[in-house]
Order: C-alpha cells, then sequence, then structure tokens
C-alpha cells in the first residue's frame, strides 16, 4: 500500500482540539544530555502542561452549504412528488481544530486548512467558555490562518515563541490537540528531524518531523519545547492508515511568527521578502558538472530585472550555498529561509560562481506593486469560465511561476464551465491565442469575444510550453 503524507484533518463533528503547551527546555546547547540515572526518568512534564494549557484553545469551524436534492431537477419527479417550497435546503457543516494564543489580545494562529471557508468561528478556552473569533488572514501558502477573538475587553495567556532553528535531532517536544475528538491530549517524543523540505504539503517546504503521536484532529495544534514555548503548529500526517504512526509534520515557529506579524500589522495578506530569481535543484548530473562532493544548494535559474538579486548581481548558473551563515541544502530550504527574514535591511548570500565562493546582500523588500487588471472570460469560447490576470513578480512568486514569462494567468476556473473540460488549470500562462500574442488579460478578451470553430492555444504549465487544438 503507497505511503500518504496528508494534513492533519479538522474532525467533521465533535469536539475540537485542545493543543497544550509545555514548559522547561535548556536553550544551551551544553545542557542537552541523556538520562544519567533511573531518578530522572521519573520526572514529570505535569508542571509544563499546567504552566501552559490556558494559551491552547479548540477552534470550532462552521460553514452553510446548499443540500439540493438532483431529483428535482427531474420534471417527471416534481410533476409526481411536488416541487420543494422555498429555496434548497441548506446543511450547516462543521469541523474541528486546534489554536494557539499568541497574542494577549486574543490572536489565535491555526490552520488555514481548519478554518477554509467557513462562515462562523468560534474558540474554546480551557475553562470551556466559548468566544466568537473573525478570520483575520489566511495564508495558503503556509496553511496557517489567523483569529481574532471578537471580545477583545479581556487579556488572554499568551505563548511564547521559541526559535525554531535551534531545534536539534533528539531534543525533547511535546504535542497538544484532540486526536479524534476524545478529548484534550498531551503526547511527548522528540525530534525525528528538521529542515524536512519533500513533504509536499504547502509552498514552503520546511518542516519538523517529530514522533509525538499525532492524529487526524490536532490540526492547528500546538508542538512545543520542555520550556513551554511555541515551536511549531502541527499540520499533517504519514501514514498508511490515517492514524499517527510516529511520523507527523510541525510548521516551525519562525515562520508562524512571520504570518502572526503580518496579521499584528493589519495586513490581510502575509508581506514576505522577494528575492526575484527562479531557483532549481541541484541533481548528481550538475554536482559533478560542478565539481561538488554532493548535490546541495540552490541554482539561480533565471532573474527579473531590477529586482533584488538582479541588483545584488546574483547571475544565471550562481550556487547559493547559505544565507546569513544558515546552510542552503535545497531551493526549498532557501525559500523557507528567505521568507522568515524580517522586512528592511538585507540578507547575505554566500555563493558559488566559476568553482569561487562569493558573497553578496540582497535586500529584503516585497515584488514591486503592478496592474493584474483581473476580469473573468464570459464569452463563448474554451477559456469561458476562467478568471485571470497579468503576470506581476507579485504573482509569479505567489504561484511559484516563472516571474521572467510574459502573458496572462489563470487564477480559478469555475466549476462546471467550459474551461474546466477543457483542463485548464490554476498557473497556467496563456500565451498565444489563434496565432496571436497574449500580453494582457485585455488581449485574451478581444480574441475570446471573436467566435471560432477552431481555437489554437498556446500556454505553458510549469517549464513545459504547450500548443493544443480545441473546437468551438
Amino acid at each position: 500500500m503507497p505511503s500518504i503524507v496528508s494534513r492533519l484533518k479538522p474532525l467533521t463533528f465533535g469536539l475540537l482540539l485542545l493543543p497544550i503547551i509545555l514548559v522547561h527546555q535548556e536553550t544551551d546547547a551544553q545542557q542537552r544530555r541523556a538520562p544519567a540515572e533511573a531518578s530522572e526518568i521519573r520526572l514529570s512534564f505535569a508542571p509544563v502542561v499546567r504552566r501552559a494549557a490556558p494559551s491552547v484553545v479548540n477552534v470550532y469551524a462552521a460553514r452553510v452549504v446548499a443540500n439540493r436534492n438532483p431529483f428535482f431537477d427531474d420534471p417527471i419527479f416534481r410533476r409526481f412528488f411536488g416541487a420543494p417550497g422555498g429555496s434548497p435546503s441548506e446543511q450547516l457543516q462543521r469541523s474541528l481544530g486546534s489554536g494557539v494564543i499568541v497574542d494577549s489580545s486574543g490572536l489565535v494562529v491555526t490552520n488555514n486548512h481548519v478554518v477554509e471557508g467557513a462562515d462562523q468561528v468560534k474558540i474554546s478556552l480551557q475553562d470551556n467558555r466559548e468566544l466568537d473569533a473573525e478570520i483575520v488572514l489566511k495564508d495558503a501558502r503556509s496553511d496557517l490562518a489567523v483569529l481574532q477573538v471578537k471580545d477583545q475587553r479581556e487579556r488572554f495567556a499568551a505563548i511564547e515563541f521559541a526559535d525554531s532553528d535551534s531545534l536539534q535531532v533528539g531534543d525533547l517536544v511535546l504535542a497538544i490537540g484532540n486526536p479524534f475528538g476524545v478529548g484534550q491530549t498531551v503526547t511527548q517524543g522528540i525530534v525525528s528531524a528538521v529542515a524536512r523540505t519533500q513533504v509536499g504539503i504547502s509552498d514552503y517546504q520546511f518542516f519538523i518531523q517529530t514522533d509525538a503521536a499525532i492524529n487526524p484532529g490536532n490540526s492547528g495544534g500546538a508542538l512545543v519545547d520542555v520550556s513551554g514555548k511555541l515551536v511549531g503548529i502541527n499540520t499533517a500526517i504519514f501514514s498508511r492508515s490515517g492514524g499517527s504512526q510516529g511520523i507527523g509534520f510541525a510548521i516551525p515557529a519562525n515562520m508562524v511568527r512571520v504570518v502572526v506579524a503580518s496579521a499584528k500589522s493589519g495586513g490581510a495578506t502575509v508581506r514576505r521578502p522577494w528575492l526575484g530569481a527562479r531557483l532549481q535543484g541541484v541533481t548528481p548530473e550538475i554536482a559533478e558538472s560542478l565539481d561538488l562532493r554532493r548535490p546541495v544548494g540552490a541554482l539561480v535559474a533565471s532573474i527579473t530585472k531590477s529586482s533584488a538579486a538582479a541588483r545584488a548581481g546574483l547571475r544565471i548558473g550562481d550556487l547559493i550555498t547559505s544565507i546569513d551563515g544558515q546552510p542552503v541544502e535545497d531551493p526549498n530550504a532557501f525559500e523557507y529561509r528567505f521568507a522568515t527574514k524580517m522586512l528592511g535591511g538585507t540578507a547575505r548570500l554566500t555563493f558559488m560562481r566559476s568553482g569561487k565562493e562569493m558573497f553578496t546582500d540582497v535586500a529584503l523588500e516585497t515584488p514591486p506593486a503592478a496592474v493584474h487588471d483581473e476580469l473573468v472570460i464570459a464569452a463563448r469560447s474554451p477559456f469561458t469560465g476562467v478568471r485571470v490576470a497579468n503576470v506581476s513578480p507579485a504573482l509569479a512568486d505567489e504561484l511559484r511561476i516563472d516571474p521572467s514569462v510574459e502573458g496572462v494567468v489563470i487564477l480559478d476556473v469555475a466549476n462546471g464551465t467550459p474551461a474546466q473540460s477543457v483542463g485548464f488549470q490554476r498557473g497556467d500562462i496563456v500565451l498565444a491565442v489563434n496565432n496571436q500574442a497574449i500580453a494582457k488579460t485585455r488581449d485574451l478578451e478581444r480574441v475570446t469575444a471573436t467566435p471560432s470553430r477552431a481555437w489554437r492555444v498556446t500556454i505553458r504549465r510549469g517549464s513545459q510550453q504547450m500548443t493544443v487544438m480545441l473546437n468551438g
């Protein structure tokens, strides 16, 4: 049976997760040691849990969905059984997960997939009180969301952040949540690995792996060190059965900190540094051609004009090996390290060029603002039902597409439309239609407004460019 890596799914019915937190970790590397005698093994984490528990909450998310019976679309069925009165019936879908209070004003961080599509959100405190909350920021790229308790007259117990980059394999950690809705549960384990970059869960592939038992229902729960500080947000498990098999993944606290900072500043989106260069991994063949001992680093594949990378003097073919002294194993590791830098100032990059080690300082700045000119194609064509925008550095960064490509990018494809049946996908770049170059959204709108029996479409998907013939 194939192995599966999946996000921790919020439980659909039942109680939410109560992530707990822990205390007591020696941060000095010299204080890390194995137990010296049996009495040390009998030590308890109970005091840590009691101290941290008030910062952990359950998150209840609900949304209203139409529950229309498809038989009522049949006129014969309607004739004999009658049509339902009023609008289609509605059903309230509920899900639960966990959250962690990160600011005394009632700011709560959880997984984005716990509250995705929610119309109503509540949190439940340790004392069982339920409070209404609103979603103030959602960041699908990191799978994090920030909630705000609506009643801000009260001051809440907020957890303290740890520096997740200081974690080492073998460190003790605690996971807190409500697995399978059984109630608040604390599990203990060690850090099995750091900087996991090939998990495939979100855009930022850089996770803490732990063997602390994590199960469905732990979404958004806390992973804490033994000093009671937050080191990560539990988000996914590796499992063949759907239950814990000792391989869980958490979003590092340093990424959580960036998302929370954006929410505190009043932003509806996360503001992150933008390099302005597309990076690729180093294969064994590339490593051999560059005379590298092993295939590590992030190879510069393209650079956007006037970007931070261009102004720093980077060139295509440069191999980035570290950022501010932290090693870069692959492009995912670089993107995480770069994205968790605070805006303003610079970051020092170490890179290899023609066999020589070099250094440069790159500015930590956001992508330049651009006019996206979004629109939905309504004219009858293979594109009917797509929402498109002009390619810009910001969109290229968000959609993980080559920023040097000019064209129109597809942002969304409506269900049941010709565009969906054709197979267009979010992130596809439309380059030409019927031999006419598509540089802006208005170009696509103009071309599709003219009826045609056949459509010649050229798009770019990932690194591949393809031309297809479609019927009108």
